[in-house]
């Protein structure tokens, strides 16, 4: 019999394909807790109404079985989330992105990144990123070993974190530049504003930064070392405005989400930074003039307070020491001004 007689219609049934994007081996110590908020929690991007839907529709294999959302997983499960497309291979596509360049040779260029664009692609973010827009103005940028998909890349800052980057254009480039972040040569300062008035003005946090046992996505400071990588952030006030800071922030390593976190241990998290705790009112009265005024500085820069202002570094070929700056971007700046008028006002 031929495949087009095989059911009524005459036309060839074809089973559909599944592609594995994730795999989780569960931890020998996981409590018991329900497979939705388990995959919320692990999956970048993930909201549990669409990891619901992927299991109802049987996408969701536990120990190579189909599960229910309600089921609660036990150590050592193996987890695996199938999808109907193929995953994302590593191929940039290139988009005229419009880029601020700071400065441009032919070993490396400095960008300044507005808030709200994703540094490279990744899961959710296939474009529209900084990394899209490089590959279209520039032919055949170096990757580091490792780091395929992320073109000229040596260092990167958060989506709505704004500020400098320096991209090599060169394998010299990455290289040298990739060494000197390694050996913490590289200087960088952010500005940040932050809940509260510390005590002291300036410090330095010594606190291992790794993902937090309760959601995955966001770090969490370790002062003990027990988890996480080694993080080291020097900090000094430049103004304090009564229920705000602003703070300066020197890496002398660079973990995913370090200033943030480590803000957050210090009892002071940025101002409006959502994922850990700074997009409520933290210091200041209760009377309804004061949370009006705040919502509306929530609403002028609709992210975290924080600004890559500076980048200084030795020039891989030259060997000259470049520095640059960029100044406040407008929303920044604008919060900023609204806060050192209100103190003044109240007095």
């Amino acid at each position: 019999m031929t495949k087009d007689l095989d059911n009524a219609n005459g036309e060839e049934e074809e089973e559909l394909e599944l592609f594995e994007h994730f795999s989780f081996a569960v931890d020998k110590g996981q409590t018991l807790t329900r497979i939705d908020k388990f995959l919320t929690d692990k999956v970048a991007n993930a909201t549990r109404n669409k990891v619901q839907q992927a299991i109802d529709a049987g996408n969701v294999l536990v120990n190579g079985k189909p599960t229910k959302s309600n089921y609660k997983i036990k150590p050592l499960d193996e987890i695996k989330v199938l999808l109907e497309k193929p995953p994302r291979d590593t191929e940039v596509v290139a988009e005229p992105i419009p880029l601020d360049i700071v400065y441009e040779d032919d070993q490396l260029l400095v960008v300044n990144k507005p808030a709200g664009m994703v540094v490279h692609p990744a899961h959710g973010n296939w474009t529209g990123t900084l990394v899209n827009g490089l590959v279209y103005y520039f032919n055949q940028l170096p990757t580091m070993p490792g780091n395929t998909g992320r073109p000229g890349l040596v260092h990167r800052i958060d989506k709505d974190t704004s500020g400098l980057l320096v991209i090599a254009k060169s394998e010299q480039a990455m290289t040298d530049l990739a060494n000197q972040f390694f050996h913490h040569q590289i200087e960088r300062t952010y500005l940040a504003l932050v809940w509260g008035e510390p005590k002291d003005d300036m410090g330095t946090i010594v606190a291992h930064v790794g993902r937090s046992a309760k959601d995955r996505k966001v770090m969490e400071a370790y002062p003990d070392g027990s988890q996480g990588k080694h993080a080291v952030t020097h900090w000094k006030v430049l103004k304090r405005l009564r229920y705000v800071s602003l703070i300066q922030c020197n890496l002398e390593t660079g973990r995913t989400h370090q200033i943030r976190a480590h803000m957050k241990f210090l009892g002071h998290p940025l101002f409006n930074d959502a994922m850990y705790g700074g997009d409520k009112i933290r210091k200041g009265t209760q009377f309804s003039k004061y949370k009006t005024f705040v919502q509306h500085c929530f609403d002028l820069i609709p992210r975290q307070a924080l600004h890559a202002m500076s980048l200084g570094f030795i020039h891989p070929l030259s060997k000259q020491k470049l520095y640059f700056e960029a100044a406040l971007p407008e929303d920044f700046a604008s919060v900023l001004q609204r806060w050192e008028d209100y103190v003044v006002f109240e007095k």
